[in-house]
């Protein structure tokens, strides 16, 4: 109940006219299992200071980091989990981010490449009468300040795979956004990290911030 109550007064903040303190963060999930948990160090930061300019947003200048058994998980109303390897959530970690998903918290997976077998191997875990939905590019994650008619943008090539966003749900509300073959996140860094063009860039923090945008007011 207490969680719930902290999110239902955050979210009423939100909507209000988002944060009026520079308080707001978004969490990194550290996990174990041996993964890369750390990876993308300037993807969050910039995410938030792009947010901060573009939906006048108060994020603070660097994101918490944040286990999945920890209480501290509801103070972030968005997590936020990438790496290339892999991961485990052991049974506790599990009951308490199924809570976290039930009061009210959403969970942005990145898939580094590498991630996909052993996360949807975890989600299920968390979720196990649930199988990762493709999300259609109507989704209204994909029409929020910026619009991406053809969904999830494809930021970096691995396997020729197009890009994919999947959802988990409870009581039909998005709770879980996993982006696939976008490498999402390595568009937010710093431009010389991957060298990535402006272009590229852009449109990855404008997809990231529609996902900001999204989970701030549903």
């Amino acid at each position: 109940m207490k969680q719930l109550l902290f999110f239902t007064a955050f979210f009423l903040s939100i909507n209000l006219g988002w944060a009026q303190e520079s308080t707001l963060k978004i969490g990194l999930l550290k996990y174990n299992g041996g993964g890369d948990w750390y990876g993308d160090p300037t993807a969050l930061p910039n995410l938030m200071s792009f947010c901060n300019r573009e939906l006048n947003t108060n994020f603070a200048s660097d994101p918490g980091t944040v286990e999945p058994g920890s209480p501290e998980i509801f103070n972030y109303p968005m997590l936020h989990l990438t790496g290339h390897g892999n991961v485990i959530f052991t049974p506790d970690e599990c009951r308490n981010l199924k809570l976290y998903f039930e009061s009210g918290g959403f969970l942005h997976i990145d898939d580094n490449y590498g991630l996909d077998t052993y996360i949807r191997r975890e989600m299920k875990k968390i979720f196990p009468e649930q199988e990762f939905v493709e999300l259609p590019a109507s989704h209204p994650i994909f029409h929020q300040k910026f619009d991406f008619p053809e969904g999830l943008p494809k930021i970096h090539e691995h396997d020729g795979k197009r890009a994919q966003a999947f959802g988990l749900f409870i009581d039909n509300k998005l709770v879980c956004l996993y982006t696939y073959e976008s490498d999402i996140s390595d568009g937010w860094e710093d431009p010389a990290v991957h060298g990535d063009s402006p272009e590229v860039r852009k449109k990855a923090l404008e997809m990231g911030a529609n996902i900001v945008s999204y989970v701030f007011s549903n």
